[in-house]
């Protein structure tokens, strides 16, 4: 029968354990580094143990099970509450347990490695959408400066090469190959969304 509720405040180098009984008495505090924890819960008793649901929460979740350890995650607005003194680690670690505890808490289950992996593909897409946006807004911003608009929407940005093409086009040729640059690398942006896209669409199926 599990014991004891282990709330563990990750971070890349240095970790902060709060062992307690499962009624919340006190068993240990440790502060681990990342070799040391791994070593020391490989040596523990099958124990319930908890972590804030972020950063590499669910890389760890795979690990402590494999070990024999039922895991549990909390999404990080739940913890907060329960943090009763100055924020730190430590601190962190105990109101983790403290709020694992509570009867009506709510669980996040951990990620697979393929489901991660899938967060990753649209983390990333999302990120180039991002910065095909910003591009876009570059260079309407600098067509701006000499007089010439673009409508806002992806689908507009071909009237930059109009602009540019333009038999009549008044912009310095500086100007130019600036904004040329700019839509080569909307352009190339654009095929690399596709792509994931399309990844994710043959994922879906």
């Amino acid at each position: 029968m599990i014991d004891t509720m282990i709330g563990v405040d990750l971070a890349k180098n240095v970790f902060h354990l709060h062992g307690a009984s499962m009624t919340g008495q006190l068993k240990f505090r440790k502060k681990l580094s990342r070799p040391q924890f791994r070593a020391f819960l490989s040596t523990q008793p099958p124990a319930v143990i908890v972590m804030e649901a972020c950063g590499s929460a669910s890389y760890w979740a795979r690990v402590l099970s494999g070990m024999g350890h039922e895991v549990k995650l909390i999404a990080p607005q739940y913890v907060k509450p329960f943090v009763k003194r100055q924020k730190n680690d430590a601190a962190d670690a105990e109101a983790i347990v403290i709020a694992a505890q509570r009867p009506e808490m709510r669980f996040v289950p951990p990620k697979t490695k393929k489901q991660q992996a899938r967060a990753i593909l649209f983390r990333n897409r999302e990120r180039l959408v991002n910065q095909r946006t910003e591009l876009v807004n570059s260079l309407r911003s600098i067509l701006y400066e000499f007089g010439h608009t673009i409508p806002q929407g992806i689908g507009n940005v071909s009237r930059g090469y109009e602009i540019l093409e333009d038999p009549n086009c008044d912009l310095p040729d500086l100007v130019r190959q600036e904004c040329r640059d700019l839509l080569e690398l909307i352009e190339e942006t654009t095929v690399r969304i596709a792509a994931k896209l399309k990844r994710i669409k043959a994922l879906s199926t």
